[in-house]
């Protein structure tokens, strides 16, 4: 998938890698630089190129699949990573590359990128909840056969608050992957069958819900689990110490490993400016009010209890930023809505899985316990906030 250039970056508007027709070949022919491309070493990619002339934005940009074999692609370098070295990043070189093009032209970006992408990012949420998941096995491992002080060290407050947690995050990451993913495979299915049957009124709405939950969660997914996994890595190697710090154990690896999960596919940061329309539309709330009304066992109804209460202290949250009417304070205090969001939405879930299997329980009042420390902290930051506290955190340029 060969998106990124060396002067574009995020901004894939601003892509100028040129696609022209050869009238006397009766072909594209790609010519431009792309850097950063995972696996840009293999024969066969998706390539987002400019094919109409004098345009500067998304709307000049199709999608092409070339075959490296044709020649006019070289391999100019391969990265030099601080992670994931066995996964290669190259920077291609495009000289007259003989590309067809993929669908219809104008819709590269518009389209089709957005669809890839968006598989991407739910790809790498599951990665990252593989991350944490060596990375929660190797500090429970390492603290149960670690002795200090005459005990093993996961008996010590400090450690074992430090492993509960990590396991709570993991927990709570994972069902959110799995809840995106149902999210994402309900709206397929429903597309193949509406390429072989139209669908009828029901199945056209239940499309359209699924689709919309798609697009919520897998940005809210993909730039929580990631976070999470560097949380994870972090504590595993502070786990282990000083033999963290060393390549004899897992943990160095899986420590550079996890870095890149929340750069790639988009940071953290534009998962953010992604996720803040489920925020300001109201479509995290309504689903947040979807799992609060589900049915639980009477033992778990405290939980639930905790969660009305920071649900509307989220509201409130979001209702004052919003009204704000200023769309940079909204940016300002983007992240710390959408993190508010998703901790909410990853508690009920764990809740919903503690009502089907008691193993999760414990998690979940673990992560409901983070939950109510960020949420309550978040709330309170915005409701210290102003428009004009936003001059206090510019940087000058000189």
């Amino acid at each position: 998938m060969d998106l990124t250039e060396p002067d574009a970056g995020s901004d894939l508007q601003a892509v100028q890698l040129k696609a022209a027709w050869d009238e006397k070949k009766g072909i594209w022919l790609l010519n431009g630089v792309k850097r950063f491309i995972t696996n840009g070493d293999g024969d066969i990619a998706l390539v987002l190129a400019r094919s109409e002339a004098g345009t500067k934005d998304g709307r000049g940009l199709s999608m092409f699949i070339y075959d490296k074999r044709s020649g006019g692609v070289t391999v100019r370098r391969i990265e030099h990573k601080m992670g994931i070295i066995g996964s290669p990043t190259c920077e291609l070189v495009f000289k007259d590359a003989p590309g067809e093009i993929v669908g219809d032209r104008k819709l590269g970006l518009i389209k089709y990128v957005m669809a890839l992408m968006n598989g991407a990012r739910l790809g790498i949420h599951a990665q990252s909840v593989g991350v944490s998941e060596s990375a929660y096995r190797e500090a429970l491992s390492y603290a149960k056969e670690r002795v200090q002080f005459g005990k093993a060290i996961i008996r010590f407050p400090a450690v074992y608050e430090m492993i509960t947690t990590m396991k709570a995050k993991l927990d709570a990451s994972r069902t959110l992957l799995y809840e995106t993913a149902r999210f994402v495979d309900m709206y397929k299915t429903y597309a193949h069958i509406s390429d072989e049957r139209a669908l009828d009124k029901d199945e056209k709405a239940e499309m359209k819900k699924y689709q919309r939950l798609s697009d919520l969660f897998t940005p809210l997914g993909k730039g929580i689990a990631s976070e999470f996994c560097n949380q994870l890595a972090y504590d595993a190697v502070q786990i282990h110490g000083g033999s963290g710090f060393m390549k004899d154990y897992p943990v160095e690896r899986i420590y550079r490993d996890a870095r890149i999960t929340s750069i790639y596919e988009g940071t953290t940061q534009l998962q953010v400016v992604a996720a803040i329309r489920g925020v300001t539309t109201g479509g995290y709330l309504a689903q947040i009010r979807e799992y609060e009304s589900q049915k639980i066992t009477p033992e778990l109804e405290f939980m639930r209890r905790t969660l009305i209460i920071l649900t509307d202290d989220y509201e409130q949250a979001v209702t004052r930023v919003v009204e704000s009417n200023d769309n940079e304070f909204i940016d300002f205090h983007a992240r710390r809505l959408v993190e508010m969001a998703g901790f909410i939405l990853m508690s009920y879930l764990l809740v919903v899985d503690s009502n089907r299997d008691a193993s999760f329980t414990k998690s979940a009042k673990v992560f409901i316990k983070l939950t109510k420390s960020l949420v309550k902290g978040h709330a309170e930051f915005i409701r210290g906030s102003v428009v004009e506290d936003l001059a206090a955190y510019k940087i000058e340029m000189e």
